[in-house]
């Protein structure tokens, strides 16, 4: 392999650019069967479900890469210090079915590796996964943890639940106003979605951010919501964590491979590359193959990659030097944001007591 060569692997050669402006009359097609199924829950024809336990969403208006993982993760710091929390996602990927909560036994294929990663970071909350997120809730809510909170993980499509409060993630260098739909852009649904956003976070903002760009995005942002907007940075760790402990600023010095299943990698990369490193890309939530692995492993001693990669391998990962580098967010004003989340908490817990 050439130095700084990267290998990509899983991923759709062909021209993104031009395939997706000929697919664009799918997207018109698919914008209107959105906005239809919109429609039907505005005008209550079909109906979200309020619960008794307070319900906070964390999920997007496009597909993957707007750091959803790190936002929930965030959220699991702040309250189950003082609650008890529990996190339920779809767990995309994963071999079981329908309504599974975790345990000591659970494994990356009965949960999937995102829900995985908060079962074994956070022994204090209670993860489950269900693809029905209101069966899920009304399950969870009866499990013997009786959590106080129950956070859902990319669920903002998902409007059979009415969440007390709803997060919206979109991310710097693509945001939602400057996006289109499937398959021409990455929305899910139309941009006026983000009126159901009590809280907007722009995430994966570089670190010399200024007041005038910051205005700017609001200004965009506030002809589709009226929802406070945010912004968040990645940060790193100070070491890497598995099988070796080594300082992140002295990553770029070294010889290694580096392997990413996650859906935009190139800040992760930059972050530690070296310009004889071998870098290999998948898609995101990528199963490796035994031929995909053995060729990582030949490339390198040491192979760094994603924790959210790291706990989907590690159980079939047969050479030591495996390691991968935690990230948390880091809000650009963390105290206004902390505010603004609990006078929405606050109101959560009034409707609440009318409810009971």
């Amino acid at each position: 392999m050439r130095s700084n060569e990267t290998i990509r692997c899983g991923l759709l050669q062909t021209p993104m650019k031009f395939l997706r402006f000929l697919l664009f009359p799918f997207a018109v097609i698919y914008g209107w069967i959105t906005a239809v199924r919109n429609l039907l829950f505005d005008f209550q024809l079909l109906r979200g479900k309020t619960f008794d336990v307070p319900v906070i969403s964390v999920g997007n208006l496009s597909v993957g890469g707007t750091g959803k993982t790190p936002h929930v993760e965030y959220l699991i710091r702040t309250l189950s210090a003082s609650h008890r929390v529990a996190v339920l996602s779809r767990g995309y990927k994963r071999k079981s079915q329908g309504f599974v909560l975790a345990s000591a036994n659970s494994t990356v294929a009965d949960l999937g590796d995102e829900p995985f990663q908060y079962h074994r970071k956070f022994p204090q909350i209670q993860v489950a996964v269900d693809a029905n997120r209101r069966r899920g809730i009304e399950l969870l809510s009866r499990s013997s943890f009786q959590p106080e909170i129950i956070l859902l993980d990319d669920a903002f499509q998902h409007r059979y639940v009415k969440p007390d409060v709803q997060i919206l993630l979109s991310t710097f260098e693509q945001p939602f106003f400057s996006d289109f739909l499937l398959p021409t852009g990455n929305l899910r649904e139309y941009r006026s979605g983000a009126k159901r956003a009590d809280l907007i976070v722009i995430t994966k903002c570089p670190p010399d951010l200024n007041a005038q760009v910051l205005a700017s995005y609001v200004s965009e942002i506030k002809r589709y919501s009226k929802a406070e907007v945010f912004f968040s940075t990645v940060g790193y760790a100070e070491q890497t964590e598995g099988d070796f402990q080594l300082k992140t600023s002295e990553l770029p010095q070294l010889k290694k491979a580096i392997f990413t299943g996650i859906a935009q990698p190139n800040p992760f990369v930059a972050q530690i590359l070296n310009p004889t490193d071998a870098v290999f890309e998948f898609a995101d939530h990528h199963d490796l193959t035994e031929s995909e692995r053995a060729m990582i492993q030949k490339s390198a001693d040491l192979v760094v990659t994603t924790e959210k990669d790291y706990v989907r391998v590690k159980s079939v990962w047969e050479k030591p030097g495996l390691c991968y580098l935690p990230i948390q967010v880091q809000f650009v004003d963390e105290a206004n944001f902390l505010a603004a989340f609990e006078r929405k908490f606050t109101k959560c817990a009034a409707i609440l007591r009318k409810r009971s």
